[in-house]
């Protein structure tokens, strides 16, 4: 079975162009930390210095370079959205009761649920309040449009669980929601704080939508075919919550009548999908495999959206990022 390692920034070597800024960004996020009463700042300082692939920073201050915009502004739209995303972070492994992620131990195992529901909460609201300093209205609204829309993915994801009657399109659009809409919005709003248009803002957070829910296919793969002693994070986490992914339900829609009928009561009397359960299924292969097709379209359409950039290092960098996706799904392949 294949598995897949894990990523930082510096592995992805299109993030190198932009090391000095995602270095700013890193300062600026331990930073935040301050910016909380001294009785907090030990909670979310083990949250912040979690170091993580820094992923939304990193499109956002691309993006700036390539459209000629201030450095200072991506930066700061980076940390914006990476808190939020950190926020999401913490509720998700509350939801899906994960000890680990990038192995260390997460907050609600080392704190309990209560408290790291609170400080979730605490890091998003900090973040919209961040949002501010851009003395922008407009921004303000799509940054904030954007945490409701990881929210509301979460709790559509969270109310469909072991639900049957779960599509893929209702998947695509869940995951839109929950992964693709902070991509957008790096993408998307690096392009308008740089000053283009409406057009190029919309094509390029379309780029990040794009890449976004690539992303969540190959996160979802990699919760059915990773090792977590690799990886570096509870996995198998979307089976036994009954989460609907992409290759599940390929795997329903492909499997013979006796074989879905098995999945199905497995799916309605909750109980574990385990893996053994799914590699004696002879589509299971080709679920896969057809996840991992359905990203890597994705992925070269995205590369359509970067047009307005024109050709330079940095828009080179961001189509080097979806063909390092691409490497990274062709891993989850059998």
């Amino acid at each position: 079975m294949a598995t897949s390692t894990t990523t930082t920034g510096s592995d992805i070597f299109p993030f190198e162009l932009v090391r000095p800024e995602l270095e700013r960004v890193e300062i600026a996020i331990r930073e935040q930390v301050r910016g909380f009463d001294p009785a907090i700042e030990p909670y979310v300082a083990y949250i912040c210095n979690t170091s993580g692939k820094r992923i939304r920073p990193a499109l956002s201050i691309l993006i700036n370079g390539a459209a000629g915009g201030d450095p200072d502004d991506a930066v700061k739209l980076g940390v914006i959205l990476e808190l939020i995303h950190m926020a999401t972070l913490v509720h998700d492994d509350i939801i899906d009761c994960a000890s680990t992620r990038r192995m260390v131990a997460t907050a609600n195992a080392k704190w309990g649920n209560g408290l790291s529901v609170l400080l979730g909460d605490a890091l998003f609201s900090h973040a919209l309040t961040l949002a501010t300093d851009f003395n922008s209205i407009d921004i303000c609204r799509k940054v904030g449009n954007a945490a409701r829309e990881v929210c509301q993915g979460e709790i559509i994801q969270t109310q469909r669980r072991f639900d049957l009657t779960f599509t893929k399109a209702e998947y695509f659009r869940v995951i839109g929601m929950k992964t693709g809409a902070l991509f957008a919005a790096a993408t998307g709003l690096a392009g308008k704080l740089s000053g283009l248009d409406e057009e190029s803002e919309t094509r390029l957070a379309g780029y990040g939508m794009k890449l976004g829910t690539a992303y969540q296919i190959y996160d979802d793969c990699l919760d059915l075919v990773g090792s977590e002693e690799v990886v570096g994070k509870t996995l198998r986490t979307d089976l036994v919550k009954g989460k609907l992914t992409l290759p599940i339900l390929n795997l329903l829609e492909t499997a013979s009548e006796a074989q879905r009928m098995k999945l199905n009561k497995r799916i309605l009397d909750q109980e574990p999908l385990d893996l053994p359960v799914l590699l004696g299924i002879a589509e299971y292969e080709g679920a896969i495999e057809s996840a991992v097709d359905t990203a890597l379209d994705l992925l070269a359409q995205s590369r359509e959206d970067l047009a307005p950039l024109g050709r330079s290092a940095h828009s080179d960098a961001l189509i080097q990022i979806t063909r390092f996706l691409a490497g990274l799904l062709e891993k989850c392949r059998r």
